[in-house]
């Protein structure tokens, strides 16, 4: 048995990076990008460091986490609150020659609480009735709003760092104007969090996930999260996540034929020479080396 594993990238960081983003905008801590191609499928994954609001003009994006799935179609856009790690397979429609269209914007929570202070929106029903992700349509005000986003991606050295807000708590006018319910989702997303930490921890201990997307999942202040945590489980978040790590890659070492170099990734590690090097540390051989010694073992056992 063998995969080909797909590392997962943190979002937006390291998406500027990609051969198919076409622009991009950014202020202190807003994002913004553009990305166009051609493909009749393609699959990976990401971890959202910030709440996202992804928009396709044309093509299907299909995002799976929390064991859910939502296609996002032509003309369509799904809103997906931060620390959330994003499964994702995307491709061009047949007659159109196969083009995937589509715009990322990454948002923080202090650009939230300002438009929600600003717009003085009422909201619909209490906070604590949650509401689910879901697919919102875009309509025809919404569709000039990208296009007249277009000459700023075209020369993002000429805008603004104003400008860039002013136009993202723009698109947040349109879609609760046009979509009466999406406020509340903004809101939830900063409330509707994990407080169960060890099911958080083992539901996200495989993702490139920091101290404070940790303290955020659960809820918790940051120095909250590290005193509870000590409390219950006598090591740091960090520690817990290293050892967690290398237990699986210990299993799926001797369960699996997967490579050293998948096995890293599974895992959560980012880099190969480190996982090496942190897994002999803790086990006294490299990853290489204790398969071959406890595969011979049991071989030895069986003869």
């Amino acid at each position: 048995m063998s995969i080909k594993v797909r590392k997962t990238i943190k979002a937006p960081q390291e998406m500027e990076k990609a051969p198919d983003k076409k622009g991009s905008l950014h202020q202190n801590g807003l994002t913004v990008i553009t990305f166009c191609l051609h493909t009749q499928g393609k699959k990976g994954a990401f971890f959202l460091k910030d709440h996202l609001l992804l928009y396709v003009k044309s093509g299907i994006y299909t995002v799976r986490f929390n064991k859910r799935q939502y296609t996002v179609r032509s003309n369509e856009m799904i809103f997906i609150p931060k620390s959330t790690l994003i499964e994702y397979d995307k491709s061009g429609e047949f007659g159109s020659d196969y083009t995937l269209d589509y715009m990322m914007f990454f948002l923080n929570e202090q650009l939230l609480e300002d438009f929600v202070q600003f717009a003085d929106v009422k909201l619909i029903s209490p906070v604590d009735d949650y509401i689910p992700v879901s697919i919102l349509p875009v309509n025809e005000l919404t569709q000039s709003y990208f296009n007249s986003l277009q000459p700023y991606l075209k020369k993002p050295e000429k805008v603004s760092d104003g400008l860039v807000k002013v136009k993202m708590m723009e698109l947040l006018f349109h879609l609760t104007d046009s979509n009466e319910r999406f406020l509340n989702q903004l809101i939830q997303s900063n409330n509707h969090k994990n407080d169960d930490i060890g099911r958080m921890m083992e539901e996200n201990f495989k993702n490139p996930v920091s101290l404070h997307d940790l303290a955020y999942m659960s809820g918790r202040s940051l120095s909250t999260f590290k005193r509870e945590f000590q409390a219950t489980y006598h090591t740091s978040p960090l520690k817990w996540i290293r050892n967690r790590r290398l237990d699986e890659a210990k299993k799926l070492l001797l369960e699996t034929t997967f490579s050293v170099t998948d096995i890293c990734y599974t895992t959560g590690f980012e880099n190969i020479a480190h996982f090496s090097k942190v897994f002999k540390l803790q086990f006294g051989l490299s990853p290489s080396e204790y398969r071959k010694q406890f595969t011979q073992d049991e071989l030895n056992g069986q003869s």
